[in-house]
C-alpha cells in the first residue's frame, strides 16, 4: 500500500496509533530516513499525515541486528533512527539487542542456548563484555543527546536479549533507557510465560507487540520448540506465528492485558501480523476487533466505601 493508504486503512480500522519501521529487516517503505533527517518541512508533512486521520506515530522500529559482524549498515541505521525520532519529539524507540559473532574471528551472528559445552561461556563473554555493553553504552549516550527516552528492546531469538533476566541484564548495567518490547508470540515458543513475564518485568515494559503463536502439539512432540522449518510450511512446524486469538483465545489475552496493568504497564498494544495463512487486512481486524474487547481502557476509580 502507498503511505496515505495504509494510513486510511488504519483510521477505517479504528486504532489509535501506528508504529512506523524504519530499517532492518523491514524494507521501511512508508519512512524513508535518508529524505527525512534534517528536513523539518518533510517531516511536519510526514506527522500531518497522521494527526489529520487521529493518529499517533507510536514509536520508530528499527527491526534488525544491530551488532552484525559484517553488516555494519544496521548498527548505522539504529543511529539514524535514534536521531531522526530526536528531530520529530519521537520519545521510543523499538529494536533488537543484536547478536554478535561468537569471536573476533566469526564472520556469522552465534546464539548461545545452552552452557554446555564449556566453549558457549567464552562466546558469551566475548558477545556481552566486548561487543553487547559497549554498542549500547553508545546507543544510551546518544538517545540522551537526542532526547530519547525509551529505547524497547525486542525478547527475541537469535538475540542476546531473548528473556526477562538477560533484558534485566543489560537495563542494570546501562540504566532505565533500557526497557522491554514484550512481545508474547516470542516467549511461547522459547518455553516462557508471557503473563508472568509481564508481571516480572513491571515498569521495565516499553512497548508490546500483540502477536500470537500456534503451538502444534503433535509436531512439537517430536520436533520439540527448537524449529527450523520454513516459515511458509505451517502444517509441518512445531510453532508458527498466527492471527490474534487463534492460537490463544479471548480469556488468555484479558489475562494479559490485566497482568501488564499489574506490573504497572498502561501503553500501546502494538499489532504484528504474520500470519502467512490469513489475509493481512482480515487478520489486522480480527486482531483489533479482538483486542477492543478484552483491553481495559478507561482508568481505574474504584475506592473503598467509608464507613
Amino acid at each position: 500500500m502507498s503511505f496515505t493508504e495504509m494510513l486510511d486503512q488504519a483510521e477505517r480500522m479504528g486504532v489509535s496509533g501506528v508504529e512506523v519501521n524504519t530499517c532492518g529487516w523491514s524494507t521501511a517503505p512508508h519512512c524513508k530516513m535518508d529524505d527525512l533527517l534534517g528536513n523539518t518541512s518533510a517531516q511536519k508533512a510526514f506527522k500531518s499525515e497522521f494527526s489529520r486521520r487521529g493518529l499517533e506515530i507510536i514509536s520508530l522500529n528499527a527491526n534488525g541486528n544491530p551488532l552484525h559482524p559484517t553488516d555494519l549498515k544496521q548498527g548505522e541505521d539504529l543511529k539514524k533512527t535514534i536521531r531522526l525520532a530526536g528531530e520529530m519529539g519521537i520519545k521510543k524507540v523499538c529494536t533488537m539487542s543484536g547478536l554478535p559473532a561468537g569471536s573476533a574471528n566469526d564472520v556469522m551472528p552465534n546464539w548461545v542456548v545452552s552452557s554446555w559445552p564449556p566453549e558457549t561461556q567464552d562466546i558469551l563473554r566475548y558477545q556481552w563484555e566486548e561487543k553487547l555493553i559497549p554498542f549500547w553504552a553508545d546507543i544510551v549516550a546518544l538517545c540522551k543527546q537526542q532526547g530519547v527516552e525509551q529505547i524497547a528492546l525486542e525478547m527475541h531469538g537469535n538475540q542476546c536479549v531473548y528473556n526477562v533476566p538477560s533484558l534485566f541484564k543489560l537495563r542494570e548495567v546501562l540504566g532505565p533507557v533500557i526497557g522491554a518490547n514484550l512481545d508474547p508470540s516470542h516467549l511461547f515458543w522459547m518455553g516462557a510465560d508471557p503473563l508472568i513475564a509481564a508481571e516480572a518485568l513491571g515498569e521495565a515494559v516499553y512497548h508490546v507487540h500483540a502477536k500470537d503463536t500456534f503451538l502444534n502439539t503433535p509436531k512439537q512432540a517430536t520436533t520439540s520448540l527448537l524449529e527450523n522449518g520454513s516459515l511458509m510450511d505451517i502444517p509441518a512446524r512445531s510453532w508458527s506465528y498466527i492471527t490474534l486469538g487463534f492460537g490463544h483465545g479471548e480469556e488468555w489475552w484479558r489475562q494479559f492485558c490485566y497482568r501488564l496493568k499489574m506490573g504497572g504497564y498502561d501503553g500501546w498494544l502494538s499489532i504484528e501480523h504474520e500470519d502467512v495463512l490469513l489475509n493481512s487486512l482480515e487478520g489486522l481486524e480480527k486482531s483489533v476487533d479482538l483486542l477492543k474487547s478484552v483491553m481495559p481502557s478507561a482508568p481505574a476509580d474504584f475506592k473503598p466505601q467509608e464507613i
